[in-house]
């Protein structure tokens, strides 16, 4: 359903932003987020969280990288 994919890819980046930008103080927002968007819609609920995982993982995925590439650069 892509409505639905693009509501929760949009939510979650906004999401991601606001927690980069704030801290972290801000992170844990998405599970709020998500626990408000789900007494509404339990569907774009979970969208919406596997968004975010996404988001995060891939957050994470770039820092090791830039690190890892760093260190082989130098030496270590």
């Amino acid at each position: 359903m892509a409505l639905l994919e693009d509501l929760a890819e949009k939510l979650a980046f906004d999401c991601m932003q606001a927690q980069k930008e704030i801290g972290p103080t801000a992170d844990r927002l998405y599970q709020d987020v998500a626990t408000h968007i789900g007494t509404a819609s339990p569907s774009l609920e979970e969208a919406f969280l596997t968004a975010c995982r996404l988001h995060m993982a891939a957050l994470r995925a770039e820092d090791f990288m830039a690190r890892r590439i760093s260190a082989l650069k130098s030496g270590k």
